[in-house]
């Protein structure tokens, strides 16, 4: 395959595949990810050219399908395993953070877990109750696990590709909002480290920092914002855990202002660490606080009110304002 534009699910597909392809023991399961090809088709046609031995339909029961992918790893498989939504991944909260994140510890560092968890995760498509979340946070709390996002089809493709070759477990969180975006890919490229932010847009006076789903929105911002004469750099941070602080600092000493976007709630969330820790490292380059921008600390409302809860243009161009304001 060479350069072309695909879609994020297009992409995922794409790395599955060759993922599929090179290493027998990599294994994809989950909830209709083979005959249906899941609820978004990311695993659309997996079943029929791989057979159902390795791409597997489990029953619906979240602790069981991450408890077995964890009993897969401890023989030698590299199991991926697909959460149908964000908020289904709870009945599975205690063998990811109890056994998955904890065993290469627990083993002294002989015992390693190459478990890939996909999650399609965030709002913005007008779902029922527990399909909008973002809970990001909760595994980027957690000691021992990877957790990561891709925000374009390349990064979809690569950092899943990174991802399975990791021996250690990954929360691969996937924008559904941004699922049919297009953008363009390139499989023979060389990708930058899983955990590297990247400047998605370069600009001298304030850094938006978002991952995700928010990326596309903030470039949106920075795009409003240049309008009015307003530079703004946007960094796309790829990664919420480890998290690339270098990266940061370093956009924030060449703009000296700093807000932070996402749409899990802004109360603890991955931007409360940002800010203390940016504030640490750069506090006699800010000429502004560190902002933050997400959603409200509240349970995720009916899809009718979800405008009014996720961040939006309107919100980040007035932190932008605020920040500016200083």
């Amino acid at each position: 395959m060479t350069a072309q534009k695909l879609s994020i699910v297009k992409a995922i597909n794409a790395s599955l595949r060759t993922a599929l392809e090179n290493d027998p023991k990599v294994l994809v399961m989950g909830e209709d990810v083979g005959k249906l090809g899941g609820v978004f088709r990311v695993t659309d046609g997996l079943q029929k050219d791989f057979g159902e031995e390795r791409v597997i339909d489990t029953p619906l029961a979240e602790s069981g399908i991450v408890g077995t992918a964890i009993g897969l790893a401890l023989r030698g498989y590299r199991p991926v395993v697909e959460i149908q939504f964000d908020g289904f991944v709870f009945p599975a909260y205690d063998q990811i953070v109890t056994q998955l994140a904890k065993m290469h510890a627990r083993a002294l560092g002989k015992i390693k877990l190459p478990v890939v968890i996909r999650i399609p995760y965030g709002g913005a498509i007008g779902a029922v109750e527990h399909h909008s979340e973002s809970p990001e946070t909760l595994f980027a709390h957690v000691a021992g696990l990877k957790v990561v996002s891709p925000s374009n089809a390349s990064d979809a493709y690569w950092m899943l590709q990174q991802a399975i070759q990791s021996d250690d477990p990954v929360i691969y969180f996937e924008p559904k909002r941004r699922y049919h975006d297009k953008s363009e890919l390139d499989t023979e490229a060389i990708p930058a480290p899983l955990h590297a932010a990247r400047v998605a847009r370069p600009g001298a006076d304030l850094t938006l920092a978002a991952y995700g789903p928010m990326v596309k929105t903030c470039l949106e911002a920075a795009a409003a914002a240049e309008e009015e004469g307003k530079s703004l750099e946007v960094l796309d941070l790829r990664s919420m855990s480890p998290v690339d602080f270098d990266a940061i600092q370093a956009s924030v000493e060449r703009t000296r202002r700093l807000v932070v976007v996402h749409e899990a709630p802004v109360f603890l969330g991955t931007g409360a660490e940002i800010a203390a820790r940016i504030t640490e490292r750069c506090f006699y380059h800010l000429e502004a606080p560190v902002l933050r921008v997400g959603g409200y600390h509240a349970p995720y409302p009916p899809s009718r009110l979800e405008d009014e809860y996720l961040p939006g243009l309107d919100r980040v161009l007035d932190a932008v304002d605020r920040a500016l304001a200083y």
